[in-house]
């Protein structure tokens, strides 16, 4: 686990993240039921939330989000 992924999974209960890229692009993928529910909108708050400190420091420049409860990640493939 790499240290953003580590900051989203301390952040969201049970979730499983994957946090990728290079410099200051990043793609998170986040798997959790604490997302069952909720609007896109909202998944995507927690996730920024869990990385706002990186955000606004310039660390992470732009960030991609896919945050799926586990129903649609089985779902996805």
């Amino acid at each position: 686990m790499d240290y953003f992924s580590g900051l989203v999974e301390k952040a969201i209960v049970g979730a499983n993240a994957v946090v990728s890229g290079d410099g200051s692009k990043f793609e998170a993928r986040v798997v959790a039921e604490t997302f069952e529910g909720m609007s896109k909108v909202k998944r995507h708050q927690l996730v920024y939330a869990a990385l706002q400190d990186h955000i606004q420091s310039g660390a992470i420049h732009a960030l991609t989000i896919k945050a799926l409860t586990p129903a649609e990640s089985d779902a996805a493939g």
